[in-house]
């Protein structure tokens, strides 16, 4: 051992790690040696495929100003038209919003563990994956989940929120 390994894991870490136990989750984060800010690079990292990364998608609701989480399948974009049918009117929000709601900096936003818990939708792309991957509180950090663990983790809804064929 040559004491890099008693290094302490980054708050954002910490509290998505907390988040995992109290629920009993059974992957705690996991810190890669490389950055994964892009769902890209996490899947490059990892060795699978882009559409087993759980890319958070934060916007910024403009009724009331509170955070939504649009959790996505890495190979799909986003169908923003969709999002506003369920939630409301969004815009985008920019990486001092993202911080300051989730508590975590953009490319390592977990889907839980959140400062403030977001309205929060759950793409039904990952449903195509027995094992997903998300962002656990840090660019370097990612747990493994199961599509199901994540709706109970977040109690969020699923919901069809990608773009279409080729669209995305």
């Amino acid at each position: 051992m040559c004491g890099a390994e008693l290094k302490p894991l980054p708050e954002g870490v910490q509290r998505v790690a907390a988040a995992l136990q109290a629920q009993g989750h059974l992957h705690m984060p996991r810190m890669l040696e490389d950055a994964a800010r892009t769902a890209q690079q996490a899947a490059d990292a990892l060795g699978i495929d882009l559409g087993q990364i759980a890319k958070s998608i934060i916007f910024r609701r403009l009724s009331d100003d509170a955070a939504v989480l649009v959790v996505t399948s890495g190979d799909r974009r986003v169908d923003e038209a969709k999002v506003v049918a369920l939630v409301g009117a969004v815009g985008r929000a920019d990486a001092a919003f993202v911080k300051s709601r989730t508590g975590f900096s953009i490319g390592g936003v977990a889907p839980l563990g959140h400062a403030t818990p977001p309205v929060t939708l759950i793409d039904q792309e990952l449903f195509r994956f027995a094992e997903i991957w998300a962002a656990a509180g840090h660019p370097h950090a990612v747990f493994a989940l199961a599509p199901a663990d994540l709706r109970h983790l977040t109690g969020a809804p699923v919901a069809d929120v990608a773009l279409t064929g080729s669209d995305s």
